[in-house]
């Protein structure tokens, strides 16, 4: 199946056309609990968009893209992540505080977090379902690697399934069978599971949308929309979730909007506008994948007029160079096509024929192993299970994935353990040197120098593994000690070093 330049433009457009009205549309209403009668802007505009971090933190990770291409990861989107973002509340500040103390993705979206289950990573999904299109086994890679850098599990889960469903709808429009898509990349326990099938049981069951926001905020209860309303003041038959635990919820919200809408972007980002808690997100959300599902012309022009195809920022640092802003969604959109054919590469896009896309169709959509070998095959439930406690770094030898025990937190006299996995990426035998180093008065069992054989992927998995267990001394002076990982070939010149920070609690 593929996709034409045409075709392909005018989706992305309606994306973050949809972005922007929904955002724009909802802000008022963020941080309110309550079910509210909008079907229109409650503001006047004038020509300007409300500025929205759903919107213009995309652009940084665009800037990234642009960079690195098909090879950006959660280490290099904590770095701009830190140069690039101003804000500090919540989640965005708390990873932050996490990647200054020495901790990589995914640790730093979990430790000290309370809002790790929050909203801030799935609304940024749009850009990678766009520089994907019909390829979500792609997109929910890009949608790890940036929510783990200040979220985890439930903000991990939400950000994943709106990337899959994302993608998924350049190639497919039925919704019932998008959601399916998204669900298959998440586990079927988790509170977004969990929301999503509330949502579609009670449309199902012929219960109004005010119905079904009752049922869902019962199933996943979020405190989003308590940020701005007191308690006294909320229907007493919604209860008042944990704090930070938002992104269940609020994925409902949109999933709400999408169904009661029945493909009408108006009444359906009103929908999802009415039913509060962090309503520029769940709006801004829908209608992007709106936009992507219907192109730019199912946004009506009185939703886009009023906004004069502007972006507004808020979160950016722009007065430090090295940030390309785009001012225009016209402008974002002619970048992502330009970016799109690197990073997918030329085996989905050809650019000597017209530039078209191949897309995945049917049950390829879904996620399913896939084949690394004849004796191995690759699943992304797998990456999911390492989250939050394995730190991965990538090179053009090997790559490497070390397993923490749980916190990285150390204790006097106590001691931690670790897990090694290398993974060949050549189709050649390796004797690899791994050594450790490590702070005085350390020691790490089975040595902190050892070797081991790497197989090849050709006739075997490629994968090899060592567990060792580090010895804390009885006297810690420090609030936290770094240790490098250091793994070498024989006789190649690449060798990767891994920091691994520890805290002292």
């Amino acid at each position: 199946m593929k996709l034409t330049l045409a075709e392909y433009r005018d989706k992305v457009k309606g994306c973050f056309d949809g972005k922007n009205v929904g955002g724009t549309l909802g802000a008022p209403f963020e941080c309110k609990r309550g079910v509210f009668n909008v079907n229109y802007y409650t503001q006047e505009l004038n020509g300007e968009p409300l500025p929205n971090d759903d919107l213009d933190l995309q652009l940084v990770w665009l800037n990234a893209a642009e960079q690195y291409g098909n090879a950006v990861n959660g280490e290099i989107l904590g770095e701009y992540w830190l140069t690039y973002i101003v804000p500090n509340w919540g989640e965005y500040g708390a990873g932050k505080n996490n990647l200054r103390a020495g901790l990589l993705p995914p640790l730093s979206g979990y430790v000290n977090n309370a809002f790790r289950d929050s909203c801030g990573a799935y609304i940024l999904s749009d850009i990678w379902a766009c520089l994907c299109p019909g390829h979500p086994e792609l997109a929910v890679k890009y949608a790890v690697a940036d929510s783990s850098v200040n979220h985890s599990r439930e903000g991990v889960y939400a950000e994943v399934f709106t990337a899959a469903v994302e993608a998924a709808a350049f190639a497919e429009s039925d919704v019932r069978k998008l959601l399916d898509i998204g669900l298959s990349y998440i586990p079927s326990d988790c509170g977004i599971a969990r929301g999503v099938r509330d949502v579609v049981h009670s449309y199902d069951s012929g219960k109004t949308w005010q119905e079904a926001r009752v049922s869902l905020l019962n199933e996943v209860p979020g405190s989003f929309g308590l940020l701005g309303t007191l308690p006294e003041q909320c229907d007493p038959a919604i209860p008042a979730g944990e704090m930070g635990y938002d992104a269940a919820s609020n994925v409902g919200i949109v999933i709400i909007g999408l169904l009661y809408g029945e493909g009408d972007f108006s009444k359906s980002v009103c929908i999802a506008t009415n039913c509060g808690e962090d309503a520029d997100c769940t709006a801004g959300t829908l209608g992007a994948l709106l936009g992507i599902l219907g192109g730019s012309g199912c946004i009506d022009k009185k939703w886009t007029d009023p906004l004069g195809g502007k972006i507004k920022t808020l979160c950016l640092n722009r007065g430090d160079q090295g940030l390309k802003v785009p001012n225009t969604v016209e402008e974002f959109v002619d970048r992502i096509l330009r970016l799109t054919p690197s990073f997918l590469g030329s085996g989905y896009v050809d650019v000597l024929n017209g530039y078209t896309i191949q897309m995945n169709q049917g049950q390829e959509l879904y996620d399913h192993p896939r084949r690394a070998n004849a004796f191995y095959n690759r699943c992304f439930s797998d990456l999911l299970k390492r989250q939050p406690f394995t730190v991965e770094k990538s090179g053009v030898v090997y790559d490497l994935r070390l397993a923490y025990d749980g916190e990285p937190y150390l204790q006097p006299g106590g001691q931690k353990s670790f897990r090694l996995e290398v993974e060949n990426k050549l189709f050649v035998q390796q004797w690899l040197e791994i050594k450790w180093h490590l702070p005085e008065g350390f020691a790490m069992s089975p040595g902190s120098n050892v070797s081991l054989s790497l197989e090849q992927f050709h006739c075997n998995i490629g994968v090899a593994q060592k567990d060792f267990v580090l010895t804390v001394p009885e006297q810690l002076n420090q609030s936290c000690y770094e240790l490098v990982l250091e793994v070498a070939a024989v006789g190649r010149h690449t060798r990767l070093f891994l920091p691994v920070t520890l805290l002292v609690g």
